[in-house]
């Protein structure tokens, strides 16, 4: 999980390659979570002005790197400044042996989950956040916790792409993802960190694509094209495999780098065989816009059709308050992220407060003779 190079002899090469817009902003920030300080960088494009909602992108560092090498080695700023998202590259903890990581083995105790969680609340209350274009991205250590995102954070993530990362068959195995998911894995068939094979626990990667496609239930046979080798010294080549027909127009896709090394695509530093016959960033956010979690799950295309309602906090721990602007008689429905309906009630009053149980994506409608609105709800 990670490279052959020092991490700050990386940096240095880096720092010394990369530019971006001068009127672009990198915030950074810390906050205490679960009794441990936690940090991150946030990159905010210079055409943010929080007049509209805009998607937001997590940027996982790999075992022993960091936010900032991240920033500068799986590079999305470039893209951001154009398609207009928010990247976040939070930093995860030092290990016994001083190495910052994800807990995706089990081997700690960290609640990175909740960390992640917590950060994206952060994010979204000083930022106009689509909550429903919520993606998460990440080399090595953190592909591994991007799939952890998709399988116990599935109700605030619409798609999730890895770089050189996998899963452990058992969390593979015990995983809760509770939509559709679409994913991207790109991963070297020549990877000397993390076997393309699996082994030590880890899944093999060509039985992970599969699974997520049998998961999403995607057409079984994928549509396989070679990617132009417009590099022909970069010592490797690529294959893409496409995954269509899923649930709620889900897809997988698959770059087979083959001869690939444990390296991020097209990175501006060769870590290892890197191939340059495309760009992973750009293809993880071609991938990633497709997609929007109301889709995903089930919430009808015109949700401002129906009645006026507001409803607090979203994200909520069990009770939410729901505020109408007249007294009129309506219907309250609550659904979970498998369909059953875990609440139905009728009131006129202008504040209805209902009590939720149980952690999970919800669907809250409220009906007003023939016409019907619908939101989605969060329950941490």
């Amino acid at each position: 999980m990670f490279t052959t190079r020092s991490a700050s002899a990386v940096v240095t090469i880096l720092l010394g390659m990369t530019g971006t817009d001068s009127t672009a902003q990198t915030v950074t920030g810390s906050f205490m979570h679960d009794g441990i300080q936690r940090d991150y960088r946030l990159y905010v494009p210079p055409i943010y002005n929080g007049s509209s909602a805009v998607p937001l992108v997590f940027n996982l560092h790999g075992y022993g790197s960091d936010a900032s090498q991240q920033e500068l080695y799986g590079d999305f700023r470039a893209i951001a400044d154009t398609a207009g998202f928010l990247i976040a590259l939070p930093n995860g903890t030092v290990d016994q042996y001083g190495n910052r990581h994800w807990d995706t083995f089990g081997a700690s105790v960290v609640d990175d989950l909740g960390f992640i969680s917590a950060l994206l609340d952060t994010i979204s209350a000083q930022y106009n956040i689509d909550a429903d274009r919520v993606y998460s991205t990440g080399m090595s250590n953190g592909g591994f916790m991007s799939y952890d995102l998709a399988c116990y954070r599935s109700e605030r993530f619409a798609a999730i792409a890895s770089v050189t990362g996998t899963m452990l068959t058992t969390r593979l195995t015990n995983c809760a993802a509770a939509h559709p998911t679409p994913v991207m894995q790109i991963h070297g068939t020549a990877d000397p960190t993390v076997n393309y094979n699996g082994g030590s626990g880890f899944s093999a990667i060509e039985p992970l694509v599969e699974h997520w496609a049998q998961f999403n239930h995607c057409d079984p046979v994928p549509t396989i094209t070679a990617v132009p080798d417009t590099n022909t010294t970069d010592g490797c080549t690529a294959e893409h495999f496409v995954y269509t027909g899923g649930d709620a127009g889900s897809t997988v896709e698959f770059y087979k780098v083959l001869g690939g090394g444990h390296t991020w695509p097209d990175a501006i530093v060769d870590i290892g065989v890197t191939n340059h016959d495309f760009n992973a960033s750009r293809e993880v956010w071609r991938f990633f816009s497709q997609y929007d979690l109301s889709t995903l799950v089930g919430i009808p295309g015109d949700r401002t059709a129906g009645p006026v309602f507001t409803f607090g906090p979203n994200p909520a721990s069990g009770t939410v308050n729901v505020r109408f602007n007249d007294a009129a008689p309506r219907v309250i429905t609550l659904v979970n992220s498998i369909g059953q309906t875990v609440l139905e009630q009728r009131s006129s009053q202008p504040l209805v407060r209902i009590e939720v149980d149980g952690r999970g994506l919800y669907l809250l409608s409220v009906q007003a003779g023939d016409r019907t609105a619908v939101q989605r709800l969060v329950i941490d």
